[in-house]
């Protein structure tokens, strides 16, 4: 019997979502799903969720819950995470408010920025220690690595763990290829393309339309296309899709402006994007947050719509519809299957880079295609980037580095060398007041961060 261990699983929605990915398959009803996490009545919850489309899908897992990590772990054939360490209170708030206070706007925080600094701090440990488990418990098991900042997190289990079989995981890419198809209304199952840079910031290479056994070029189009999404001439589809955003329309105009001015489409939404560039957030500046239609604090707004809905499920599971178990585009059941089934599939992933790209540092994480059978996933060289892409993936890629090299060291000195070199904070802030935001930042996380007092 497969064994998938989910930790984390107090995420009960997108435990739900992978789950119901995997049921799908016929091979896997009654494979074996360990659910772990530190809150029990999440625990329940997504156990309840579980069964609920399980009959809806006539499939029998067997479900087992564990509060302690290495029973949960034991004997895993994949393990999945997608822990928020500190969760959306107090870490996030505090992510979010503290840098408020010197003037900082941010959208998601999670991936760069002095946020997603301090989530990789507190998150490395942790992944570390699920590292140490997984080599003692089920050293062949197969990780399905989840959980952000991706490259940070990823840099760092890789450096103390290498043998261990993980692969990062996002869907920004065929999530982002989906969007460009509907916004030239075209079939996204007629569409070819690759994509390659790192996670939040790889760019479409090719966007091409299968047509008569022939490839039509489909960049022209998009550049078009916008100009209008920039002038206001037309909005992106996508804006129809989100719902958490309390109302506000999501243009993605920032998206298609990089278009513009770097020739490629990057592969993460607006809101995270703008927070990765010096370029859109600015002291002062709320004109530009107007004009790209900037969501300032998204994700403490999506943190409170996933509490509302966890209270919600909570009191009534029958909410879950016939649409909610439809299976997703998310990567996990497909390497699954591709491994124990070997039927063979192309994701993006998120590995160590060590010349796939030539023009970024080998020791930083890149996110390429990667094949997956039955004998594990082989990463695709890609060869040199555009010049241009190559440049603004190193500024976020210096980041990445110094907070996985300050969570590997404990040196205080490294995360002082990140926020300097972050682009959002340096657009904002003298090297004396990134000092004072970084010190202030590292006290109000002091449970999280003990070592850094």
């Amino acid at each position: 019997m497969i064994k998938l261990t989910i930790i984390g699983a107090g995420s009960a929605v997108f435990t739900k979502n992978i789950v119901v990915d995997l049921l799908h398959i016929s091979s896997f009803k009654k494979m074996h799903i360990s659910l772990m996490d530190i809150d029990e009545d999440r625990l329940k919850l997504a156990k309840e969720l579980i069964d609920s489309v399980a009959i809806k899908l006539n499939a029998k897992p067997k479900i087992s819950l564990h509060t302690n990590r290495k029973d949960a772990l034991r004997s895993s054939d994949f393990v999945q995470t997608t822990i928020q360490v500190g969760g959306y209170k107090p870490s996030t708030v505090i992510d979010f408010d503290i840098p408020s206070k010197y003037g900082i706007k941010q959208t998601i925080g999670d991936t760069i920025g002095i946020g997603g600094i301090m989530r990789g701090l507190r998150t490395i440990p942790i992944l570390l220690d699920i590292s140490k488990d997984i080599m003692e418990v089920c050293p062949n098991a197969i990780w399905l690595q989840y959980v952000n900042p991706m490259c940070s997190n990823m840099i760092a289990i890789k450096n103390k763990f290498p043998e261990i079989k993980s692969i990062g995981l996002c869907h920004s890419v065929q999530g982002t290829a989906e969007m460009l198809a509907e916004d030239l209304n075209e079939d996204i199952s007629n569409i070819d393309f690759t994509c390659a840079g790192i996670n939040h910031m790889a760019f479409f290479l090719k966007f091409e339309k299968k047509q008569s056994g022939s490839y039509i070029d489909l960049y022209p189009r998009l550049k078009i296309l916008a100009d209008e999404i920039v002038n206001d001439k037309k909005i992106s589809s996508r804006s129809e899709n989100i719902h958490y955003e309390s109302n506000k329309i999501l243009h993605e105009k920032v998206r298609y402006e990089i278009l513009r001015r770097f020739g490629y489409f990057v592969t993460e939404s607006s809101e995270h994007f703008a927070e990765y560039v010096p370029w859109f957030i600015k002291p002062n500046r709320e004109e530009l947050i107007e004009k790209y239609k900037i969501p300032v604090d998204e994700y403490i707004l999506r943190c409170e719509y996933y509490s509302e809905l966890w209270n919600e499920l909570d009191k009534d599971i029958s909410i879950i519809t016939n649409e909610a178990i439809k299976r997703s585009h998310e990567y996990a059941s497909y390497i699954i299957d591709a491994i124990v089934n070997n039927n063979k599939f192309t994701v993006y992933g998120n590995v160590m880079n060590n010349g796939l790209i030539e023009n970024l540092p080998s020791n930083c994480c890149v996110e390429v295609p990667c094949i997956v059978d039955n004998k594990g996933f082989y990463p695709q060289k890609i060869g040199r980037l555009p010049e241009q892409l190559s440049a603004l993936m190193r500024t976020n890629i210096n980041v990445q580095i110094l907070t996985a090299e300050a969570a590997l060291t404990k040196k205080r000195e490294h995360i002082y060398h990140a926020a300097m070199l972050d682009p959002l904070t340096a657009s904002h802030l003298s090297i004396d007041e990134i000092y004072a935001l970084t010190d202030e930042m590292l006290e109000a996380h002091s449970d999280y961060l003990p070592e850094y007092r």
